[in-house]
């Protein structure tokens, strides 16, 4: 009688007329429609969602995923909804005091948030919350369940994204009543330990912890237990499939994958995408690369050049200051001459008795002959020889025999040269002039 009804209501039209196409499900059998219920547990909501994504090309999420390959619309960004509803409860005093119960309490949850406000809401130490459930789960449950993200959510959606991997969240409902079985019968087995550790990031709190709650907020789900599975989709981490109410583990990996498969084009493009940014970065940093090595060089080119510049520009002014160095020295010693020429005393003449007449060879084979007194020094034989323009800048008189160099320029032992007279010179003398300039 109520496979009947339900068939009944679910094959029936809108509008009511005699043995019409139904506008909501377009069954006609009855025969089809009571095995379109009793495929969903004779949960006409899902049955009749069920259909329609049918009708509208899309594969079924109640059900389990076909062996055969998917052909999945990937331009859908419609989330894949798998519910499963509990059983009517069996009529009696017991489950009636269970309903009410649970009934209740939601309704007295929901009059306390207008009373005060839910202190869930403020997040203090969401790491703390995870961990701390981690903990509780595993005194409760035992070491044996999949590796749980220890960080808070958005750190899991960053390493998500970062690393292009599935993200899984549960969201752990403590008061709810198949909370407990489904961590011990399916969350807990090994088939789903070892298929959620290979394949995806596990992330999962209470809802009575703030950073759950928080979370919580944000997935907006309906019942427990409650998986959402996120994927880096259209540059930003959005959630593909979501999974509520008790499930078995062979259903929950069965969905699970069917969600990545329908999901996987959107991954591999977001990879192959990723790829070609990094490729692009690699080769623009390579081209960076290259072109500061080039500008390294051409600035050690050009570095080198304004040394060799400024090393020439240094030459040619060392060469410059050394020419006008010597230009000075050399008028100066013009002017020295000059001096000198015009502070000798004349010379006397040949009938003078305290003449002497003495003849210069200078280094350049050139001779020079002039007459001087013997009362006068060797000073003025020494200016003389200055005077003359072919004498060179530094020299000495030399006598031929015997052979000893005059004492002309005063020294600390001698401040006063000697006069001719005393130099021992004679009436005729021949000198030789020596060139000290390299010396």
């Amino acid at each position: 009688m109520v496979s009947t009804l339900a068939a009944n209501a679910f094959t029936r039209p809108e509008n009511q007329a005699n043995n019409r196409k139904s506008d909501l499900t377009g069954l006609d059998s009855m025969d089809q429609c009571r095995r379109t219920l009793e495929q969903h547990n004779w949960n006409i909501e899902a049955a009749v969602q069920d259909r329609l994504n049918e009708q509208e090309g899309v594969p079924s999420v109640f059900n389990p995923p076909p062996s055969r390959p998917l052909q999945v619309n990937t331009a859908d960004h419609r989330v894949y909804s798998y519910i499963v509803s509990r059983p009517q409860p069996r009529v009696g005093l017991f489950y009636f005091f269970i309903f009410t119960y649970y009934t209740l309490l939601d309704i007295f949850r929901f009059a306390l948030r207008f009373i005060r406000s839910d202190p869930r809401g403020r997040v203090t130490d969401p790491v703390g919350d995870v961990v701390s459930f981690i903990q509780s789960f595993e005194e409760k449950y035992g070491q044996a369940h999949p590796v749980f993200y220890q960080g808070t959510y958005s750190q899991a959606l960053n390493d998500a994204k970062r690393e292009l991997r599935y993200l899984l969240v549960y969201l752990h409902g403590d008061d709810h009543q198949d909370t407990d079985e489904f961590c011990r019968s399916t969350l807990c087995t090994e088939e789903v330990i070892t298929f959620l550790n290979t394949r995806m990031l596990f992330w999962a709190c209470s809802t009575s912890k703030p950073e759950g709650y928080r979370v919580s907020q944000a997935l907006r789900e309906n019942t427990y237990p409650f998986l959402a599975m996120i994927m880096l989709k259209d540059r930003k981490m959005t959630v593909v499939g979501r999974l509520e109410g008790l499930i078995q583990p062979e259903e929950l990996i069965n969905q699970v994958t069917f969600i990545m498969d329908a999901n996987q084009t959107y991954l591999m493009s977001e990879r192959l995408e990723r790829e070609e940014r990094n490729q692009t970065q690699v080769l623009r940093q390579q081209q960076d690369e290259a072109y500061l090595a080039s500008l390294r060089a051409d600035q050690e080119k050009e570095r080198k050049k304004r040394e060799e510049l400024e090393q020439k520009k240094q030459e040619e002014e060392k060469v410059r200051q050394s020419a006008l160095a010597e230009e000075r020295r050399r008028r100066t010693l013009e002017e020295e001459k000059e001096r000198k020429s015009e502070c000798l005393p004349p010379e006397p003449s040949a009938d003078d008795p305290e003449s002497v007449k003495i003849v210069f060879k200078l280094p350049n084979d050139t001779r020079v002959e002039r007459r001087f007194l013997f009362a006068q020094s060797l000073t003025v034989i020494y200016d003389f020889l200055f005077s003359l323009k072919e004498t060179p800048e530094k020299f000495q008189i030399v006598t031929n025999f015997p052979r000893r160099v005059l004492p002309c320029l005063p020294t600390a032992e001698q401040p006063n040269p000697p006069t001719l007279k005393e130099a021992g010179l004679s009436r005729s003398e021949v000198v030789f002039v020596q060139d000290l300039t390299d010396d």
